[in-house]
């Protein structure tokens, strides 16, 4: 190996001997200077100089050894011009000058500190020489010291690696590929790494040593038998000589699972119990299986051997093994039993490793149980067709039975109690129980029940009943924008009669006057539409009358249906072109429906029995008053008055002669002197001329004063107390104005004090005729 280092490095220093770098005294390093020609030079001198003799550095191979220690400085090599110069001075410039690279007067080059090559693999350095007085004696030279690289880095796998093969692979199959990395120069020894196996299942495995790729030896893997191996590779530089640095990683490989076995049942025989009324496509039962394969390789294949196949089937699961599933309805009446074989195959990729030891075949038993079952209609939904307008006693019958030995006996009844179809609930007919309108509702949809006696098991069907049309309903016409021109003449088309028909029918309309019509006739078309023609004109707009057209329309069907409306006929002025210019108004018609006239009855009636209870009000309260004014009860009158009033004639419509007749018969008034007095009412209407006349209080203040209280407590009474409201007394008036404005309590000849003995109702108007308090009392 040191042999072959020495070759090596010989050879690398005697090319780097044949570069040479030229400096001139332009400062520009040789190679540059070298390309340019004579002319340049002239232009680049500050005085004519045309030529210069070529002069340069004489270089040797320069070469440090990475991590080679340095105790003291280490000659590396000698920096040399053509030029000789005894007393020279040598100085660096560049990477590491001085600090790394120093150099003495000689130009002797050194190196002052261990290098790393797989930091820096090389340095560029400029030398620069002059004289003792500093004159540059050659221009600056450019210089590479290359650090050469030693086997200080050991191999290194960068990830971990794991890999898998199928069982029963053949030999050489590929398993995974393994690379190492090494720091070391790659175009050197140091670099190149070999791959072997050291450890674990080698006898299986193969590497190789160049490319690190893993493949297999042998074809015997079986999963079942071991899943996983593990081997450990090395990576070594120095192409795998022994002084080579070396790694090692362990490599996991996994067997992955084929279908190379086959699945077997668990059991030979399978026994299985279902009731009759297990529902279809629903399992019965799992035939399990066991099988060495992962489930994704399990592949069962299920027959079922002589006829039961289209009753029963056999469904994978998701753990594949067999679902038994009911593809009909049991029936214990009918079979109480079933037994047949269960056949499985599966489709392997080699031959397999247990296929005498698998079971292939098993037989199944399967006892049906009896069970109560509901009854069991004859069909799954039942359709029936009747005609509306007409009572069917016998549209169908729903059937049912009760499917068990028992027999028992079905009741039958309609689930919806409105339905207008009706059941017998032994027999299960079907008849109407209100006639059907199929304009109302062409069909009736219900669920009837039928239920085992007594109060057994129930089942429900669906009923249609699909209403059929017959002709019942009578055509409507449609006249739409009829009218005539003034100068309409004789077979002008004035409109296009149609019909419509509710009823669901072909029709074939056909359209005649009802009543004789001078004026217009009717033309069919036959396609169930007609012409309405003018028979004979013309019209004018001053004619009064309306005319009007009484239409039939028959609708052809059996039996035939007819109805005849009235159609009005505008008058109107039209164009050349019959377009309407202007049209008669039509008289409106006044009518009212049904309804209205009813509320309108209705409110007459209400107001006629309003008026009667006022009326027998009045006349309760007028007896009411008779009653009292017969039993000497005296009343005043309660008047409102909402102008002036009319003065002394206003007195005429009440008499007020019973109120001084209260003290004309000196039974009511009296006074000290023991003689009668006029009445309070005739000393205020008339007063004396000669003597100023005091007011009394007797019998008649008193019944006021009671009747007052009775009316203040009693809250229902009806107000017979009189209130005169005067805005202004008439002239005829002898008392005159009652104003305090236009009178004074000094200048009047009444005595007023009496208002004080009334209490405190009167008081202001006693203040307001200044009474000031009462100057003496009445005694009664």
């Amino acid at each position: 190996m040191m042999a072959w280092l020495q070759q090596w490095t010989t050879g690398l220093m005697a090319t780097m001997a044949l570069t040479v770098i030229t400096a001139q005294d332009s400062g520009l390093p040789g190679v540059e200077r070298e390309n340019l020609g004579p002319a340049d030079i002239v232009k680049k001198e500050s005085h004519p100089v045309l030529f210069r003799q070529k002069r340069g550095w004489i270089w040797n191979s320069l070469y440090v050894e990475e991590e080679k220690p340095v105790v003291t400085p280490l000659k590396i090599g000698r920096l040399k011009s053509d030029k000789s110069n005894p007393g020279g001075v040598f100085k660096i410039e560049g990477e590491g000058a001085n600090d790394i690279f120093i150099v003495d007067n000689k130009g002797d080059l050194f190196v002052t500190k261990s290098l790393d090559r797989e930091k820096k693999n090389a340095y560029h350095l400029t030398a620069m020489m002059s004289d003792a007085y500093g004159n540059r004696i050659e221009n600056p030279g450019e210089f590479v010291v290359q650090v050469t690289d030693i086997n200080d880095n050991t191999p290194v796998f960068t990830q971990s690696y794991n890999g898998s093969i199928e069982e029963r692979s053949r030999i050489g199959r590929i398993v995974v590929e393994v690379k190492a990395t090494d720091a070391d120069d790659p175009t050197t020894a140091n670099a190149e790494l070999r791959y072997s196996l050291t450890h674990g299942d080698i006898s299986a495995f193969e590497i190789d040593s160049i490319t690190g790729v893993i493949s297999c030896k042998i074809n015997t893997f079986d999963r079942e038998t071991r899943e996983e191996y593990v081997v450990v590779v090395k990576a070594q530089d120095m192409r795998g000589l022994a002084s080579g640095s070396t790694a090692t990683t362990s490599v996991t490989i996994k067997i992955t699972d084929i279908n190379d076995n086959i699945a077997s049942f668990t059991r030979t025989k399978y026994d299985l119990n279902v009731p009759e009324n297990h529902k279809v496509d629903e399992t019965i039962g799992i035939l399990e299986l066991v099988d060495k394969d992962e489930i994704q390789n399990k592949e069962p294949i299920f027959t079922i051997q002589n006829l039961n196949s289209n009753i029963f089937n056999i469904e994978p699961n998701h753990n594949k093994d067999g679902n038994l599933v009911l593809k009909e309805a049991l029936d214990f009446e009918k079979t109480n039993s079933y037994s047949f074989t269960v056949r499985m195959k599966e489709n392997v990729q080699t031959p397999a490793d247990n296929t005498n030891a698998a079971i292939t075949s098993a037989q199944v038993n399967i006892n049906v149980l009896d069970v109560d079952e509901p009854p069991i209609f004859s069909e799954d939904m039942y359709s029936f067709n009747v005609k509306e307008e007409m009572h069917v006693n016998n549209i169908g019958f729903i059937k049912a039975r009760d499917p068990d030995r028992a027999n028992k006996t079905i009741q039958f009844s309609i689930m919806q109690p409105d339905c207008p179809i009706g059941i017998n609930r032994l027999t299960g007919q079907l008849y109407t129980l209100r006639n059907l309108d199929r304009e109302d509702k062409p069909t009736h949809m219900f669920q009837v029940k039928a239920q085992e006696e007594p109060s057994g098991l129930e089942s429900v069907v669906k009923v249609n009943i699909n209403v059929q049309d017959v002709n019942d309903n009578e055509p409507e016409l449609r006249a739409d924008d009829i009218y005539i021109c003034e100068n309409d003449e004789s077979n002008t088309i004035i409109g296009t009669l149609t019909a419509t028909d509710k009823d669901d029918q072909p029709v074939a309309f056909t359209f005649s006057l009802a009543s004789e019509n001078s004026n217009f006739s009717i033309r069919n078309y036959g396609n169930g539409t007609a012409a309405l023609i003018v028979k004979q004109g013309p019209f004018s707009l001053d004619d009064p009358k309306n005319y009007k057209v009484d239409i039939r329309v028959s609708d052809g069907g059996h039996p035939s249906k007819s109805s005849v409306s009235t159609v009005s006929v505008g008058i109107c002025q039209c164009d050349p072109n019959r377009n309407r210019t202007y049209c008669k108004p039509e008289a409106r018609r006044m009518g009212v429906s049904v309804h209205a006239l009813t509320a309108i009855l209705l409110c007459i009636l209400t107001i006629l029995v309003i008026v009667i209870l006022f009326a027998m009000r009045k006349r309760y309260q007028k007896d009411s008053l008779a009653n009292m004014k017969n039993s000497g009860e005296i009343h005043e009158q309660l008047v409102t008055y909402d102008e002036e009033g009319g003065g002394e004639m206003d007195t005429n419509g009440y008499d007020v002669s019973i109120l001084t007749s209260a003290c004309h018969d000196g039974s009511l008034l009296r006074h000290q002197d023991h003689r009668p007095h006029p009445s309070l009412y005739a000393m205020v209407q008339k007063p004396p001329h000669h003597t100023q006349p005091t007011a009394c209080k007797g019998d008649m203040a008193a019944m006021i004063e009671v009747k007052k209280d009775e009316a203040d407590h009693d809250r229902d009474g009806f107000p017979y107390d009189t209130l005169h409201i005067y805005g202004y007394e008439g002239p005829e008036s002898l008392a005159g104005s009652l104003s305090s404005l236009g009178s004074s309590s000094t200048g009047s000849n009444l005595d007023y004090d009496f208002l004080n003995d009334w209490g405190p109702r009167f008081r202001t108007l006693a203040e307001l005729y200044g009474v000031d308090g009462p100057d003496y009392y009445h005694q009664y």
